[in-house]
């Protein structure tokens, strides 16, 4: 039977559609090979342990350690507006792909840089790109090492697309379904801001808040030996993120609202139009779950990089099938309980 339905937009959003859209394109591409972790940010390759000694390589010196598995992720980029403050499309593109490795618990190494120029765009605005892209990899150490450029005629895409893949090495593997029982969870800063400063540069509202946007390597590297689940809350923010963790891991997520991670000013955009603050998406935030008796140590540690990061609620147990393996639960301040669920319908376009 034909499939009529067709592609909304909605789908490419983060939330419960998104999650739809994906599962279709996973039942078509059953075969993975050797590969695993094919349902986390990046897929794994289990390789012989061997003992890999760097170059100068920056932040990604390996220092004679033993890597033995290999971390592969790609993902693309579309913005609107392209430049904003605290960043623009080419700084999102490569800190998200950077990210998507670091929260699995793996050095980046390598980049792949993938363009697709609409006719006409300017080349001023490419090179402010590109040079957004290329102070990135000098920061972090890591380089483009190979790619792809096309153009378009006028009117087949908006503007520019980027896709970025990275590889990486990792000794342990942080899977975003491994939150256990009695874990606290924990944000490495304020949450949101990457949406704000897109929403404000596009609805020209005045703020001092900028983009968030930027590599975590460093920050979770240095904790990443006490993190159980890790995941940077891009698509459809906290409540699609932390509704994915629960539910693979099997686990209740329960927040405190007296210790949420959102400026104020954050949480009045979000009232102001409307949009549910928790699937507001960061860009340079990653949430994570930590055995209790680690969480201070592990705050202490990442409020040397931010001194937002803090515990903002615990993992329990899944209470009911109803739960369908998990959930994501707000104490709010007055003591009443409420589901936070993942997003539906259309959701804020082209933020990342």
């Amino acid at each position: 039977m034909k499939n009529n339905k067709i592609i909304e937009l909605e789908m490419g959003g983060g939330g419960k559609k998104s999650e739809e859209l994906i599962g279709n394109i996973r039942n078509i591409l059953s075969v993975k090979g050797k590969w695993q972790n094919t349902k986390d940010d990046g897929a794994v390759f289990e390789l012989f342990a061997s003992r890999t000694r760097a170059t100068n390589a920056g932040h990604t010196n390996f220092n004679s350690k033993s890597f033995s598995k290999l971390v592969f992720t790609t993902d693309a980029f579309i913005v609107d507006p392209l430049f904003f403050p605290g960043g623009d499309i080419g700084k999102i593109a490569i800190c998200g792909t950077l990210n998507d490795l670091a929260v699995m618990g793996a050095k980046p190494i390598g980049i792949s840089l993938s363009l697709v120029i609409e006719e006409g765009f300017t080349q001023a605005d490419l090179e402010k790109i590109i040079q957004s892209i290329n102070k990135i990899s000098k920061i972090t150490g890591v380089p483009i090492v190979t790619g792809d450029t096309k153009v378009t005629e006028k009117g087949k895409i908006d503007k520019i697309e980027i896709t970025i893949s990275g590889v990486g090495l990792a000794s342990k593997i942080i899977s975003n379904d491994g939150a256990k029982v009695g874990d606290d969870i924990i944000v490495s800063g304020d949450l949101g801001e990457h949406a704000v400063a897109l929403l404000a540069k596009r609805f020209n509202y005045q703020t001092k808040i900028k983009s968030d946007c930027q590599p975590l390597i460093d920050e979770i590297q240095s904790v990443s030996k006490y993190l159980t689940s890790c995941k940077d809350p891009t698509r459809g923010g906290m409540a699609a993120v932390l509704n994915e963790m629960s539910q693979k891991s099997k686990t209740k997520f329960v927040l405190e609202e007296k210790t949420l991670s959102y400026k104020k000013e954050t949480v009045a955009i979000s009232e102001l139009l409307g949009i549910d603050v928790f699937s507001f998406p960061s860009e340079g935030r990653f949430v994570a779950t930590v055995p209790k008796k680690y969480s201070k140590k592990v705050i202490k540690i990442l409020q040397k990089f931010n001194k937002s990061a803090k515990i903002i609620g615990w993992v329990g147990r899944s209470a009911s099938s109803a739960d369908k393996g998990g959930g994501v639960w707000l104490k709010t301040k007055i003591g009443s309980i409420k589901r936070i669920e993942t997003p539906r319908g259309k959701l804020i376009p082209r933020i990342c």
